[in-house]
Parts: C-alpha cells; sequence; structure tokens
C-alpha cells in the first residue's frame, strides 16, 4: 500500500513516528509524508520516505486562513494518490479529512490532543466543534489518546460511533528510555519539559517555584523546552529573560535527546492544562522518574496519584507547590517506588509496539477490504 503520514511539522514525524514508519517499510508499505519543510525533513527523506512540502502554520486558529489547506491539501493528495492516508494533529485531522474525503481517499485520523479551543467557550470553539463534526463525518477511524477526549467527541455527536477507537498515546520506545540505576541529587532538582505556552502550565510551574523559593526550599528548578513568543500564547522572551536573571529558574533551552536532562532530574513536572497523552510524561515515566501532573484528561491517566507520583489542581500554584515540597521531602525508598511503578506503568500500558500494532491491524483490515 501507498501510506501518507501528514502532520504539523517534520520534527514531529522524525521525533514520534519513526519507529511505526519503519514498521510500515518492513511490511513493504510505501510511505509517503506531508509536513512542513524543517531540520527534520532531510532525515525522514534519508529513512527512505517520499516526502512531500505543505504550508501549515501550527501556531494559531484561523479557520478562514487555514482553510486554503484543504486545497493545497488536496492537490497533494491527487497527485501522491495514496491508498490511504494516516492524520496527526488538529489541522491535517480537519482539512486533511476535507482534502481527502473530495477524492474518495480513506483516512484514519489520530486526536493527539484537543487543543486551546476546547478549553474555552467562544465563537473560535464553536467553529472549531463545527469543522470536526463536518470533516469527521468521512474519517474511517479515528483514534483517541485518552477515553476522556473520546467521549468528549461522543457526547458532542462530533465522530460517528462506529468509527472511534483508542490508543495509549503515541506509546513510548521501552529501549530508548530505559531507567538509570538510582542517584538523589544533593539539592533536590525538579525539571519541566515543554515549549513555553502558558497552556502547559508554566506560569504556574514559575509562581510555585518562587513560593518554595519563598518558604526557603533549596533545590532546582529547571525548564527545557523551545521559546515560542510568537505562539498566541506563547510568553513573551523578556518575561522568561526576567525568570533567568533573577535565577527563579535554570532555562536548559532545547535539546534533540531528552533523556540525559530526565536522568539528571529527580523528578519531572507538567502542570499542563489539558493533553492527549503527554509524551514528555511518558518518557519520565519510563525512564522511572517520578512525575507530578495536573489532575486533568490524558495527564492523569500517565500519572496514578501517590502510585508513580503526585496530581496536582488545574491553574493551582499553591497546590502545584505544595506537591512539589512534598516530593522533595520524600525519603529515597519512596521515590525509587514512584520511579518503579512508573516503569511498570509504561511497560503495561504505554508500550509504543502496541500503537503500532493497532495501527498495523488497521491498514491490514482496509487492504482486505480493498
Amino acid at each position: 500500500m501507498r501510506v501518507a503520514i501528514v502532520l504539523n511539522t517534520s520534527w514531529n514525524i522524525f521525533n514520534f513516528r519513526m519507529n511505526f514508519i519503519r514498521a510500515l517499510q518492513a511490511q513493504g508499505h510505501e510511505v509517503h509524508t506531508i509536513a512542513p519543510v524543517d531540520e527534520y525533513t532531510h532525515l525522514i527523506a534519508e529513512a527512505g520516505c517520499v516526502h512531500h512540502p505543505v504550508k501549515m502554520d501550527s501556531r494559531g486558529a484561523n479557520p478562514i486562513k487555514d482553510s486554503a489547506l484543504i486545497a493545497e491539501l488536496f492537490f497533494i493528495y491527487r497527485r501522491v494518490k495514496p491508498d490511504i492516508i494516516l492524520h496527526y494533529t488538529i489541522k491535517p485531522n480537519v482539512y486533511g479529512t476535507l482534502a481527502a474525503s473530495m477524492l474518495g481517499i480513506p483516512v484514519i485520523n489520530n486526536v493527539c490532543g484537543l487543543g486551546t479551543v476546547f478549553l474555552k467557550d467562544n465563537i473560535v470553539s464553536a467553529i472549531a466543534m463545527l469543522l470536526y463534526k463536518i470533516s469527521f463525518r468521512f474519517a474511517n477511524k479515528v483514534f483517541f489518546q485518552n477515553p476522556d477526549d473520546l467521549k468528549l467527541f461522543l457526547d458532542k455527536k462530533l465522530v460517528p460511533s462506529k468509527a472511534v477507537d483508542i490508543l495509549p498515546g503515541s506509546g513510548i520506545d521501552l529501549k530508548r528510555f530505559q531507567p538509570t540505576p538510582f542517584k538523589r541529587n544533593e539539592k533536590f532538582t525538579f525539571l519541566l519539559i515543554s515549549r513555553l505556552i502558558t497552556d502547559k502550565g508554566v506560569i504556574e510551574y514559575i509562581d510555585a517555584v518562587r513560593k518554595l523559593r519563598g518558604k526557603g526550599v533549596d533545590a532546582h528548578f529547571q525548564v527545557l523546552g523551545a521559546k515560542d513568543p510568537l505562539h498566541k500564547r506563547g510568553i513573551q522572551l523578556d518575561v522568561i529573560q526576567e525568570w533567568i536573571d533573577s535565577g527563579t529558574i535554570e532555562y536548559l533551552g532545547t535539546t534533540n535527546d531528552v533523556r540525559g536532562f530526565i536522568n539528571n532530574a529527580d523528578c519531572v513536572v507538567l502542570p499542563s492544562y489539558r493533553e492527549g497523552t503527554p509524551r514528555t510524561l511518558l518518557e519520565a515515566a519510563s525512564s522511572s522518574k517520578p512525575i507530578i501532573a495536573t489532575d486533568v484528561p490524558g495527564c492523569n491517566h500517565v500519572v496514578k496519584d501517590d502510585f508513580n507520583g503526585f496530581l496536582c489542581r488545574l491553574k493551582d500554584a499553591d497546590d502545584l507547590a505544595e506537591k512539589m515540597k512534598r516530593m522533595a521531602g520524600l525519603a529515597d525508598e519512596k521515590l525509587k517506588a514512584f520511579g518503579k511503578n512508573g516503569r511498570a506503568k509504561m511497560e503495561a500500558e504505554y508500550d509504543e509496539s502496541l500503537v503500532i500494532n493497532k495501527y498495523l491491524a488497521a491498514l491490514s483490515d482496509f487492504r482486505q477490504a480493498s
């Protein structure tokens, strides 16, 4: 089969889908990737994929502006003639599905997360839901990454019930993210891994850090992730610089390999507002690191409170600070238990092979049907 994979960045394909692509190639499928060009595009091509560049702004939500994507994807799909198209992330899911429907090409969509529009009740949210409802009528299958998102779509009648299925996020490569021997830092080290936008709870993390420093908690508070001031909810550079200059946080910049930073931390924190299945938490848990995350869909499926970490209340810096202080005060044996439990949870529920096999089975079904 000729399989097209469509995402909002080549970076996303290379970092999160390459094992799946290799599995497709091993079965003899011809893989075409469709995404904007970035520094990872050439690596995808070198892996044997046929890449097709597309213009796509992953930052904002402007349905009028984004509707031009339908035409662009339509012409790409018409030229490539894939047997099936796999869409990931919001814009490919919506606009790619509409384009594919005009050509009669079957699609499998993956709702990686609902995005900010579902956190608000306004005209943009209403338009987004309408677009989902229209486009998802044409989807042959829609994978969701947690049961809360699936239920929301069904309750709002945004997707036919016969088309839905669930996956454990994008899964985690258990061989790549392995535990290292337990070693507690002399000064307890918290690590937030996230793009610097408000939806990830970065402001709450900063507020919690300030509260802890004010109470005399002596710890390292680190942030690893890209600055994105042009994003609609991006944090401005001067604000981030003030955090750095004041010593509130230790900013680690960006990296192509997070494993060393995770292994050097004592606890990974993500106070996000909502997630599909947060990749950073999967990576941390697979590496046997305790986690603190928000008690919201996506996060609370990865973190079981007082089992492999702590859950805190949404947008509550006081509660986050309390959970961070509690974590830093735990004995080594409790931290080890959290790490061990997290790794076991990843092995049982989030192994990447579970995701790959489910996709391969779906493709096999389509092949037999055609």
